[in-house]
């Protein structure tokens, strides 16, 4: 028997009248997978100057071990919805998080090799009968690029396994907020990061500290052993919670196993998904890799001082996916519809961003920040949404699927926006304009979606 079932769980309801809170156990498991999934793949950029210095990168060195990631990540992400939907989330999740632990550690075996040793390559579609092209890279460098490719396309599996998980375990009304909580590990992994991590390294070098952040994947590992089971069999799931969850979620449909690609493309439902990741998607990018440069630009503030309002500004960002997350199932609860209730939350998040043009305008820097950190926190808010809408929507086996799809063109759509967003520093030097795009993304994402999809039903 549950023993939680007379604690209060998020939705604002007793324990005991849904019948217990175990469901929230599993979503502090997803919480814990998205922190350690933000920690390993934001060190290197914590660790990119010592790094440098240490094995004689160059900056296109650098460059190349980014572009890895960023590549396999939007393949990671496209293959790993589809792995979640094939074999299930019980043993697909700990698969990935089992790859990219190990694939972190491999980040630190690259101090064995030698700084000075060079692999070359021969290019034989650039050579001719008097040329033959080659492509030099330092060793260590090949290392990190091998170690982060492995790491893309492990991560890539987690978010669309996260969001399937809450399709499996919470009712229509709960998953928002479900997955808001769980998406705020995004945020916990990006303010850890930059505080352990240099201490760390202080401490014991750069490889020790990628050991040790693959070790809290090995942590979650035994976490999920010891706790999951699938909803309908788990020993620790009250009858009366199993019940809740349940009827709290449409009937489903009978789908094979693995569904077509391409099949998915006939629900308009999927056209309105990639959409919102193509026009909104890409904007949190601009947080993640370009929020230190312009704070630097705009304020010329030392590393230091950076460091914390860039801190402050994921502590903001966390609220949004928890408060946006909790919203529709307070408006569902008190008779709105579902389609009413999911678009005008997405529509408080499309226009708490819209302020973010003013931005590099302000004189104070706590303003900025707030500005900025609200429009981040609306991202998380917009994003636990977006994610909840796919599980609105489409039949439960095609939901990895889809989060997959969504995830593959929001990077490769980020990868264009960097090259966007660098030239349009290089002509201008302000990211006056760059603000005033991104202002308007999710007003235009959210007009799209209610464009293709007029009326959110439920799956029956």
């Amino acid at each position: 028997m549950n023993r939680v079932s007379n604690e209060s769980t998020p939705d604002g309801r007793s324990g005991a009248s849904a019948g217990g809170g175990f469901r929230w156990v599993i979503c502090g498991l997803l919480f814990g997978s998205v922190a350690v999934n933000y920690i390993d793949r934001n060190i290197i950029g914590i660790l990119k100057m010592p790094l440098s210095k240490e094995l004689g990168w160059t900056e296109n060195d650098y460059g190349h071990i980014a572009a890895a990631f960023q590549v396999a990540y939007a393949f990671g992400y496209l293959l790993g919805g589809r792995m979640m939907d094939r074999i299930g989330v019980k043993r697909g999740l700990p698969l990935a998080v089992g790859l990219w632990s190990v694939a972190a550690a491999a980040h630190g075996l690259c101090s064995l090799l030698s700084p000075t040793a060079v692999a070359s390559f021969t290019l034989p579609w650039l050579s001719t009968a008097t040329h033959v092209a080659t492509f030099a890279l330092p060793l260590t460098v090949l290392g990190f690029v091998s170690a982060r490719v492995v790491l893309g396309l492990a991560e890539g599996g987690n978010f669309p396994g996260a969001i399937r998980t809450v399709a499996e375990w919470f009712p229509i009304q709960e998953r928002a907020l479900a997955t808001g909580l769980f998406n705020a590990g995004t945020n916990v992994g990006a303010i850890l990061c930059p505080f352990a991590v240099p201490r760390i390294y202080v401490a014991w070098g750069w490889s020790a500290t990628f050991y040790l952040t693959a070790a809290l994947g090995a942590v979650w590992l035994v976490a999920w052993w010891w706790l999951y089971e699938d909803p309908d069999r788990h020993p620790r799931l009250s009858p009366r919670e199993r019940e809740y969850i349940r009827g709290g979620k449409p009937a489903l449909v009978t789908v094979p196993a693995a569904v077509p690609w391409l099949s998915l493309l006939r629900y308009r439902a999927v056209w309105a998904y990639i959409a919102a990741s193509i026009l909104a998607g890409p904007i949190w990018n601009i947080y993640m890799f370009f929020l230190p440069d312009f704070l630097e630009k705009r304020y010329h503030l030392p590393l230091e001082a950076i460091g914390d309002w860039t801190a402050v500004f994921y502590v903001i960002a966390s609220v949004g996916g928890v408060v946006a997350g909790w919203l529709p199932g307070v408006m569902l609860r008190r008779g709105w519809t579902l389609n009413a209730a999911r678009k005008v939350s997405m529509l408080c998040c499309a226009v708490a961003v819209t302020p973010i043009f003013v931005a590099p305008h302000v004189p104070a820097i706590w303003l900025t920040v707030l500005i900025v950190g609200i429009a981040g926190s609306a991202h998380q808010g917009w994003s636990a949404n977006q994610f909840s809408f796919a599980s609105d929507t489409m039949p439960k086996h095609t939901i990895s699927s889809l989060v997959g799809l969504g995830g593959f063109v929001a990077y490769f759509t980020g990868a264009v926006w960097a090259e966007i967003i660098t030239e349009t520093l290089n002509r201008t030097g302000t990211y006056s304009s760059i603000f005033a795009v991104a202002s308007l993304m999710y007003v235009a994402a959210l007009a799209v979606m209610h464009l293709l999809v007029p009326k959110i039903q439920p799956v029956a």
